[in-house]
């Protein structure tokens, strides 16, 4: 991902927070020369000093089966987002888009039955122990979970690179970057808001 240099994020515990935050991520894989992708929601995870994310799609889903091809699966990140008209700057300038968003580059395996049936353990109690009526993996029948695994593969992916990019408006002065804030704020969609949102949170670090 080309990042210059105002944008790139290295600060690894902030990285892992975005990936968390953003967890529904697109997977991006090669079948015979061809880009192929799915979007699905994954879990980080750290087993000594390395991380895997973990997840799990629809058996008839072909692409992971490109995952025993041993090469690099690329799997995409991403933010809040949104349009930076250049009416906004103080001086006269060009619009633009600012963006969050995070790339890991990893090799990816399949998960064996047990190590599949934990991990979707541990994602309904991620999604579901602060409802009212939890949905978790001991309150559904035998049955119902034992058909459902037959229709889905688990996987796991070793990251080995991570590219962060956080393009918020940091190269433009502090009159134009409070303005940027103000009118997305005044915008009548969500994710203007919280692209607004994300540009306090990282000033207010660099501040």
């Amino acid at each position: 991902m080309y990042i210059p240099k105002y944008f790139k994020v290295t600060n690894i515990n902030e990285i892992i927070e975005f990936m968390e935050r953003n967890s529904f991520a697109t997977i991006v894989t090669t079948k015979k020369g061809k880009p192929i992708a799915s979007h699905l929601p994954l879990r980080l995870h750290k087993h000594g000093e390395d991380y895997y994310l973990t997840g799990h799609m629809a058996y008839g889903n072909p692409q992971w089966r490109t995952f025993e091809t041993g090469e690099d699966v690329l799997v995409i990140f991403q933010g809040p987002h949104g349009y930076i008209s250049s009416s906004w700057y103080e001086h006269e300038n060009v619009p633009t888009w600012n963006y969050q968003a995070v790339h890991v580059y990893g090799q990816a395996s399949i998960l064996g039955e047990e190590e599949l049936k934990q991990d979707l353990s541990e994602l309904l109690e991620k999604y579901e122990k602060q409802r009212e009526n939890p949905v978790l993996w001991d309150k559904l029948s035998p049955q119902l979970l034992e058909s459902q695994l037959k229709g889905i593969v688990g996987f796991k992916i070793k990251v080995q690179e991570v590219q962060a990019a956080y393009k918020l408006s940091q190269n433009r002065n502090e009159e134009d970057y409070h303005n940027i804030v103000e009118k997305l704020q005044e915008e009548e969609n969500l994710n203007s808001h919280q692209l607004a949102e994300a540009m306090k949170k990282i000033k207010n670090k660099g501040d």
